[in-house]
């Protein structure tokens, strides 16, 4: 799959194309659905599916600090897509020209005159240029003018409430813990991901030797407490028991992402990039009155984080 950043990216020639816009921050099942019609339209016509995106989020820009949770960094989504079948990722740089620019300039800078769009694939409320004025009614009526067809896709409903697949709901229940719902809207675990640093090694001390994730900004992190999981490094998939929080047993002020690999011993990963799947929560973050009683709740955490993986 070629990976492009910026209109200048795109080579010489580039032909026919079908496309489909959006930040599609997760890759959840709502968006797979689009990309997944994307991909079937481009093969029907013989052409490539391209994915455009935005860096950073176009929120950022337009009302500075208001930047969501990330679920999927850019690499991360770029890798979903490309297992959904896309064969090109064009990110643009979201700045504040373009965040102006009007939403006939925007299909004519880059459908147009890059990509040679041969239809647009989107979902019912996408929004888009300056002041999100363009409507997939806007995009349809200038599809008529420039050639291109458009193709509204009906995003999934969540089991019987009746909400939308989203990213805003699958960050919603990633904050509240709520990891198994999570999975559900994404079609696979939440990941966390980030370079394992040296922590204050009292998972060492107690016998629970934790990888230390230190994770980019903006990262989604799961609600304070313990979770079972998997940690990734090194090619391997290893069942894990992840404790996302301040560690207020020992006063500590730092919110960390830890997960120690069940049954693994002498595991050395400082200074590797990592992941982390939360699979499920399994209580919320607590004290104790002292330390034989959080080792005690320790084992218990990490004997039932064996059976839900194993399982």
């Amino acid at each position: 799959m070629q990976r492009w950043r910026g209109l200048e990216d795109i080579p010489e020639g580039w032909g026919r194309s079908v496309v489909t816009i959006g930040s599609y921050d997760g890759v959840h099942r709502g968006h797979q659905l689009i990309i997944g019609r994307t991909v079937e339209r481009a093969r029907e016509l013989g052409v490539p599916a391209v994915v455009v995106t935005f860096d950073p989020h176009p929120s950022e820009v337009v009302r500075p600090g208001s930047h969501p949770p990330v679920l999927a960094a850019h690499p991360r989504r770029a890798e979903l897509m490309a297992e959904l079948g896309v064969d090109a990722v064009l990110v643009l740089p979201f700045t504040t020209g373009f965040s102006q620019l009007s939403p006939a300039d925007f299909v004519v800078k880059v459908l147009v005159d890059k990509l040679h769009a041969r239809a647009v694939v989107e979902g019912p409320s996408f929004r888009f240029g300056h002041k999100a004025a363009g409507t997939v009614e806007t995009l349809a009526e200038l599809g008529g003018t420039y050639d291109y067809e458009v193709i509204v896709v009906d995003l999934v409903e969540r089991g019987t409430s009746g909400e939308a697949y989203s990213s805003t709901l699958t960050r919603r229940l990633v904050a509240e813990g709520e990891v198994r719902g999570a999975r559900e809207v994404l079609g696979r675990p939440h990941r966390v991901e980030g370079v394992v640093v040296r922590g204050a090694r009292r998972g060492r001390e107690l016998g629970y030797p934790t990888a230390n994730l230190d994770t980019p900004p903006y990262t989604a992190i799961p609600a304070d407490g313990v979770y079972a999981g998997w940690l990734l490094a090194d090619g391997e998939t290893m069942p894990a028991a992840i404790s996302v929080g301040t560690n207020p047993q020992f006063e500590g002020r730092e919110r960390t992402v830890e997960a120690y690999a069940i049954d693994r011993v002498g595991l050395d990963l400082y200074g590797q990039q990592v992941a982390v799947d939360f699979l499920e929560q399994l209580r919320g973050q607590e004290t104790f009155e002292n330390l034989d009683a959080l080792k005690a709740r320790m084992a218990e955490d990490v004997d039932e984080a064996r059976r839900l993986t194993q399982a």
